[in-house]
């Protein structure tokens, strides 16, 4: 486990943009946080990270965005709005979530139960009496024993 501090919104994209250099094909990454705490910030420098250049918002109506134009497949998850676990399966998740590309879910403590064994989980915590700004995130393997 791994706990990063960032003290500002350009703090946070820094330590996004680091993880997506260090982003491997395959692999999924779980976003974790209340609203207005980052979570937005941290996946566009995952995505300059991969070296995606166009912008990124959040996927909270279409559930997922595709980005293929960086070094890896990028594909940005928001399952706030999902209703059941039927909606993930009529977009195919199993072809993303299995795929060669990179996957970011945010609420993913929302689809749980279709999570894969292994994944790094993401969580974004405030803390108001370190500054409007900070930002604790922590990072952890899922599933893989060390």
């Amino acid at each position: 486990m791994q706990v990063k501090e960032t003290f500002s919104s350009k703090e946070t994209f820094q330590l996004g943009e680091l993880l997506g250099k260090q982003a491997q094909s395959g692999e999924i990454y779980t976003l974790i946080g209340d609203l207005g705490t980052g979570k937005t910030v941290l996946t566009q420098g995952i995505a300059k990270g991969l070296g995606i250049e166009e912008p990124i918002s959040s996927p909270t109506f279409t559930i997922v965005q595709i980005y293929e134009q960086g070094r890896i497949p990028f594909y940005h998850f928001d399952v706030y709005r999902i209703g059941d676990i039927e909606e993930m399966e009529e977009i195919g998740y199993e072809d993303y979530f299995y795929g060669q590309g990179l996957v970011m879910i945010e609420w993913a403590n929302l689809i749980k139960e279709i999570l894969p064994k292994h994944y790094k989980e993401i969580r974004i915590e405030k803390n108001l009496e370190k500054g409007f700004d900070y930002r604790r995130i922590i990072i952890n393997e899922v599933g893989i024993s060390v």
